[in-house]
């Protein structure tokens, strides 16, 4: 009996569920980090033509492997989450002016022009003319990182700020932004071609702007006009579908409803 109480068998039980405890826990690191995804070059689905051949001549990059930062860049959440929080380290603060425009409804349509700060590499006037992700503006750190990078390789820069997203301008019509309405990029895109009437244009939408962008540029011929290229950047294609998507509970998508569907409400919110 006294050997028995000498040596009880609970600890054993306590160091097999320690160790199982540690299991589940790595496991779930793992599955969160993304840890086991190979690292693969971008699938690039283009037609076969003289322009793809020369962009993908041009950008060698397209085609090479993509190799994130260690333990957590293979991780969208985080990545996502540290952009979103902390931004990149001292995130750049370019400089521009605010110019108002009144919208035939109203409405009191406003967007940021950043002038160059550099001369293009191939000598010419450049506008680039953004419209960013939902919700989003010119103040945003991504925005404004792509901004300086973009004003220091010579081009200038007019981005759109969302009807209703920036907090000190009030509404002046009974709406704000929406998924498809491309009035306030038009306007401001108009702007552009009259005050520089020597300029070429390159298009960019981010997210929510990419759908506004493509539209725009294929709403009419005269949208084409002086337009190099245009680039949509992590656009999603149907409304519709990425609704019922984003009500799974896989890969944490239904969290991320909830977080957009927030903010959107705070801004609705806001202009009540």
């Amino acid at each position: 009996m006294s050997a028995m109480l000498e040596t009880p068998e609970l600890p054993a039980v306590f160091d097999g569920v320690k160790l199982a405890a540690v299991a589940a826990v790595l496991y779930v690191i793992v599955r969160c980090l993304n840890l086991k995804s190979p690292t693969a070059p971008p699938e690039l689905i283009y037609q076969d033509s003289a322009l793809a051949r020369f962009l993908l001549k041009s950008c060698p990059l397209l085609t090479k492997e993509y190799i994130p930062p260690l333990i957590w860049g293979k991780s969208g959440h985080i990545q996502t989450a540290l952009y979103g929080k902390m931004g990149r380290v001292r995130s750049p603060h370019p400089y521009g002016l605010r110019k108002y425009l009144t919208m035939p409804d109203g409405a009191t349509a406003t967007f940021d022009l950043f002038e160059p700060q550099a001369e293009h590499c191939i000598g010419e006037d450049v506008t680039m003319v953004i419209c960013p992700g939902i919700a989003n503006h010119s103040e945003k750190q991504y925005i404004r990182t792509f901004v300086d990078y973009a004003q220091k390789n010579g081009y200038r820069c007019a981005v759109l700020n969302h009807l209703g997203a920036l907090p000190n301008i009030e509404l002046t019509s009974p709406r704000m932004f929406t998924y498809g309405c491309t009035w306030e990029f038009g306007a401001m895109v108009n702007y552009i071609k009259k005050t520089y009437p020597q300029t070429q244009l390159v298009v960019v939408g981010f997210s929510l702007g990419g759908n506004i962008v493509c539209k725009y540029v294929g709403e009419s011929q005269a949208n084409q006009e002086r337009v190099l290229c245009c680039v949509s950047v992590c656009q999603g294609y149907s409304a519709l579908r990425a609704q019922e998507t984003f009500m799974q509970w896989d890969q944490c998508r239904r969290f991320y409803n909830f977080l957009m569907a927030d903010n959107m409400k705070k801004i609705i919110l806001s202009h009540r």
